[in-house]
């Protein structure tokens, strides 16, 4: 068994700066349809309001003997319809977890609306009330009860001697663009109205900044997610990328790491193009989190000694798989990820809804109990 010396904090934090931990901090990025598989509960009653989704997930930690790094925030039902139409367990016939609809919610003109007043602005004024009939009053209703979540799941993280990974999900301008617009639209309004755009993420890029900061400084957790999904080479030419997101996430990580704040990019589909650019972030400025279709492997080669890496035990894998395949990748990774620190041993994108609970226990054991290779 690994002797442990550290603190779940402590431990997180020699991880990202690329210190040798006592042992692979553990971060699986827990989930409410995998909070209510690994319980036996039923997803209509966790989904009955974002109190219930914490419980869940809290009490998840407590079946399954903890770990390292939590969200502190599940993605709740109600702060999602501020920007999408979503399906909700309960609410909707053979739903079981909850799912947003690709939709064009996001008309040509409005860029022109977030240009001048800002994402934020736009979003409690048109989008929200556009998509689901809300009113400014129960917009502003539905961000303080998220934000009030957000401290009653950082009291329940610290109660457990856990660390927050980030205090709440966060997606970045280009993907909310996307998600608004859709992507097959949105993509055509890269090639075919990219001033339109990039006008809007001008104002957009430097208001999301600040309100990651002011939410990290707020909550004490000095990481901030970056979720992207979209804009990596698996969609989108290397010009597009270069173009319209990475002069933007130079912007984000300069101004979070002048604040002390390190980001967490959360990086769905395949980056391996994509990933060499990282190299011109600050030394230590960030987390690659890679969600099992990025090659982990030759990611380690390319940011060695430079950024952490969350990685990557696959949703197949944890919900397909057998225990002892979870084992063996997990030691697998450990051993050539994590040989000279840098790494956080997490789960490709989120705990799947059809986890295992004995795969998704075969995870948090092996992290905790192994020791590294001497090879």
């Amino acid at each position: 068994m690994a002797k442990e010396t550290m603190t779940s904090e402590e431990r997180l934090w020699a991880a990202i700066r690329l210190e040798k931990p006592d042992r692979v901090p553990i971060a699986p990025l827990m989930s409410t349809p995998a909070a209510a598989t690994l319980l036996g509960l039923d997803s209509a009653e966790v989904y009955a309001n974002g109190e219930a989704q914490l419980d869940a997930e809290i009490k998840a930690f407590d079946e399954f003997g903890g770990w390292d790094g939590v969200i502190p925030t599940p993605v709740m039902a109600d702060f999602m319809r501020l920007g999408f139409k979503v399906r909700v367990p309960g609410e909707s016939e053979n739903v079981k977890e909850l799912q947003t609809l690709e939709m064009e919610n996001l008309k040509i003109e409005d860029y022109d609306i977030i240009a001048e007043t800002g994402w934020n602005r736009f979003l409690h004024d048109h989008l929200a009330l556009r998509i689901n009939d809300m009113k400014p009053e129960e917009v502003t209703s539905v961000l303080n009860d998220y934000f009030a979540l957000t401290a009653k799941g950082l009291a329940a993280v610290r109660e457990r001697g856990a660390a927050a990974i980030f205090p709440v999900w966060n997606e970045m301008p280009f993907f909310l663009f996307s998600l608004a617009r859709s992507m097959v639209k949105f993509t055509e309004d890269l090639y075919y109205r990219p001033e339109q755009v990039e006008r809007a993420l001008k104002v957009a890029v430097p208001e999301w900044i600040k309100t990651s900061i002011d939410v990290c400084k707020a909550s004490g957790v000095m990481i901030a997610c970056c979720v992207e999904e979209r804009a990596g080479a698996f969609f989108y030419p290397l010009k597009v990328f270069e173009h319209f997101w990475w002069p933007y996430t130079m912007q984000i990580v300069d101004a979070f790491w002048s604040e002390g704040i390190v980001a967490w990019f959360h990086l769905d589909t395949c980056w391996d193009k994509n990933i060499p650019y990282f190299k011109q972030l600050p030394r230590g400025s960030a987390i690659i989190d890679l969600d099992g279709t990025t090659d982990i492997f030759a990611a380690k080669e390319v940011l060695r000694n430079h950024l952490c890496i969350a990685s990557d035990v696959h949703p197949t894998l944890l919900s397909l798989g057998k225990p002892e395949e979870v084992e063996a990748y997990c030691k697998k990774v450990i051993d050539e990820v994590g040989r000279d620190g840098g790494l956080i041993l997490s789960t490709g994108c989120t705990v799947p809804g059809a986890v295992k609970p004995e795969n998704f226990r075969a995870m948090i054991e092996t992290g905790k109990n192994y020791e590294l290779s001497k090879k």
